[in-house]
């Protein structure tokens, strides 16, 4: 339990201790906090409840899982809407995209209180909502997208010329003065390749030839 805090380490250790999931949803108007089961816990400075009054519940954290590969984790939130405003306005385009975090905590039975620090599961944002219908029930499930799926963004629109850079950052003229930044090769044309050229990129790092390219 080296990543843990000390004291939600040492609360983990405990007899029987009492853990919590806390959901944080920073909509555009305000944070919604949200706890697994009813109740109200204060973590730090801030109160997480069972029932929005405004909002409704947390329902089911669905794909919390440690995994290794080419793809960003991704989890499903899954809420119970206090109202049809309420499920509105979770469904708004500017909700989606909103940062999320998933994270457990021990609360102390002596106190209530959570013990400081409790341990991140899931940072990301919500991306794609799904509502279903049931006979006595209506529930809003948001697919989220890991804080790494921007690792994968290519950006292969972004040039190292003095024109890009300044369109990015305007008057900041740290690619004004360097020559040779891009090199225009005329169609059609002969290309002198008769220089020693040193190549890093492949198998034979550090040969030298007249022919590569």
């Amino acid at each position: 339990m080296a990543e843990l805090s000390v004291p939600l380490a040492a609360a983990f250790r405990g007899e029987r201790p009492l853990l919590v999931g806390l959901v944080e949803i920073n909509l555009p108007e305000r944070d919604l906090l949200l706890i697994d089961g009813a109740g109200e816990l204060m973590v730090g400075n801030r109160l997480f409840v069972g029932r929005d009054e405004t909002y409704g519940v947390l329902d089911s954290i669905k794909g919390l899982a440690d995994t290794i590969g080419d793809q960003a984790p991704t989890l499903t939130v899954g809420l119970i809407p206090a109202s049809t405003a309420a499920l509105a306005a979770l469904l708004a385009a500017n909700v989606q995209g909103s940062a999320m975090t998933v994270a457990i905590g021990c609360v102390d039975i002596a106190t209530g209180l959570v013990v400081p620090s409790p341990y991140g599961l899931f940072a990301g944002e919500l991306d794609v909502p799904t509502v279903t219908w049931g006979a006595n029930n209506r529930r809003l499930e948001y697919k989220c997208t890991s804080v790494a799926d921007r690792l994968f963004l290519t950006q292969e629109e972004y040039r190292l010329s003095d024109a890009f850079h300044q369109s990015i950052w305007p008057g900041e003229l740290g690619l004004a003065f360097v020559t040779d930044v891009e090199t225009t090769v005329p169609w059609g044309q002969k290309l002198d390749t008769s220089a020693v050229q040193t190549r890093t990129n492949l198998p034979w790092v550090g040969a030298s030839t007249g022919n590569r390219t």
